[in-house]
């Protein structure tokens, strides 16, 4: 990679990746690896079923879905599953399998939709909303100064990441770690094997005379 790549514009998904884990991030957009899981085949049919359909109108609302969107401001682009236009003003809907989560990962990949769709239109994007397959809810998400700040964060960092060619060591987390589908791919350690690795250096010192 060359720092020219800095200045390329970055898919939608980088962000939600890289706050997930910057080490899986760096495998999907650095390495240009790759695989599914159950979980990620479920996420990807969730996804295709919200982007099946033509425009529609009910109350007042016309619906609009797989929107290409994009940002030269800021150098994004990618697909909103679902616009809304409400009186105009865009309302952009991402589904997600599973259950609201305790990081902000999603969130920061709503919020770069609502950045590309004001660009794109020039009304303001105050907020969206999370549609979670689990729960068949929806989570209103107010896309303020403090979300914004945090998208442009993590945009830079995957920017960096890509045009240094970077790639984050493992760190292992049970529950990130459990169902990620690149585990094979990014080998993280468990803390026993951590455990068993630092007991054979130390007795390997141990054995080593002065």
């Amino acid at each position: 990679m060359s720092l020219s790549d800095a200045d390329e514009s970055l898919p939608l998904s980088a962000l939600q990746h890289w706050l997930f884990c910057p080490r899986q991030c760096a495998l999907i957009h650095v390495e240009r690896t790759w695989s599914e899981n159950l979980f990620t085949a479920e996420g990807r049919i969730l996804h295709e079923r919200a982007d099946e359909g033509s425009p529609e109108s009910r109350d007042r609302i016309r619906v609009l879905r797989a929107v290409q969107i994009a940002s030269a401001r800021h150098r994004l682009h990618g697909v909103a599953d679902v616009v809304e236009l409400r009186d105009g003003v865009p309302y952009p809907v991402e589904y997600k399998r599973g259950r609201p989560k305790a990081h902000r990962a999603d969130e920061v990949q709503l919020c770069a939709q609502g950045l590309c769709l004001e660009e794109m239109t020039g009304h303001p994007v105050p907020e969206g909303a999370l549609f979670y397959g689990a729960s068949r809810r929806r989570k209103i998400v107010p896309l303020d100064a403090t979300l914004r700040a945090l998208t442009l964060r993590v945009a830079d960092e995957v920017r960096t990441a890509i045009a240094t060619g970077t790639l984050p060591p493992p760190v292992f987390e049970a529950r990130r770690c459990g169902s990620c589908s690149m585990r094979d791919l990014c080998r993280p350690a468990t803390r026993r094997e951590l455990g068993r690795n630092w007991m054979i250096n130390r007795i390997v010192r141990a054995g080593v005379p002065e």
